[in-house]
């Protein structure tokens, strides 16, 4: 007798939470509509429809990588930030929901360009660029495989004609000011990546951590940001929620004015914002 998509779902669910993947419920939805091709939002309307040829399989197969902490968005091939659907790959940090929170905050203020430090995916540029149609942007990463998945990224938001990606450790190939500075630059401690979720060792090193005490990347951008912002124009980094004061710090000791520590949708310390003198 032929199983069915509830069976499945139940299956996977079962192996995923033995597995303490948090979420296991909801994983294993997503990746059924992964693999049937069948949207999350229609699935529960087909829990009783047989599995067609080749689905139990491929689900297996997704479920068994998943239990292994394999991230979603690796298996999928996409993730979910902000209004859009981006592409990740093991070469880029799946971009996380609380780094909406630097996305919503920039575009509170007025700019027409931006610079991207270690775009990645390009998930934090392309959002700001589709959101502002007049502006036009930059994005920056030391890895050339991050940059490939950026210009897809771009492509497929159809922003591609007002972004413009290059590879640079940080300001060094970068030239020109901008009215807006955004990144999400590594800032874990090396003594605090024993200890992260075991999806964390799927994704970049060198997006994670700096090797050090998780500020060498903040001393960078914050060293060479006024070089690059135009008159009054704004910075602005994610952070770990821990750093607020020593990130705020170094924007001040940088020359950089009506500098702020703004929280999460959690209340947790989340961006940092400076601004140039005018």
């Amino acid at each position: 007798m032929s199983r069915r998509l509830a069976d499945l779902l139940r299956e996977g669910a079962a192996r995923l939470e033995a597995a303490g993947v948090e979420g296991a419920p909801r994983d294993a939805r997503l990746l059924l509509a992964h693999v049937t091709g069948i949207s999350a939002a229609r699935l529960g309307a087909e829990m009783g429809a047989p599995a067609e040829a080749g689905w139990a399989e491929a689900f297996e197969a997704a479920i068994t990588r998943r239990a292994a902490r394999e991230p979603l968005s690796h298996i999928t091939g996409k993730r979910l930030f902000y209004e859009h659907e981006f592409r990740v790959t093991p070469d880029v940090l799946d971009p996380r929901p609380e780094t909406e929170c630097l996305v919503r905050a920039a575009l509170d203020l007025p700019w027409r360009s931006v610079l991207d430090l270690g775009t990645g995916s390009g998930a934090i540029l392309l959002s700001l660029l589709a959101a502002r149609r007049e502006a036009r942007g930059v994005g920056s990463d030391l890895s050339g495989a991050a940059l490939d998945v950026a210009r897809g990224n771009a492509a497929r938001l159809g922003v591609e004609d007002r972004a413009e990606f290059l590879q640079s450790d940080w300001f060094a190939s970068v030239g020109g000011r901008f009215d807006l500075i955004v990144s999400n630059p590594p800032y874990i401690a090396e003594a605090e990546m024993g200890a992260l979720a075991p999806e964390l060792g799927y994704e970049p090193r060198m997006a994670l951590t700096d090797g050090a005490c998780g500020l060498g990347a903040y001393r960078a951008i914050c060293a060479g940001a006024r070089a690059h912002l135009v008159p009054g124009g704004w910075l602005m980094v994610e952070i770990g929620w821990r750093q607020g004061a020593d990130v705020a710090a170094l924007m001040a000791g940088a020359g950089l004015g009506s500098v702020r520590i703004l929280p999460d949708l959690d209340g947790r310390d989340r961006v940092v914002m400076g601004r140039a003198p005018a």
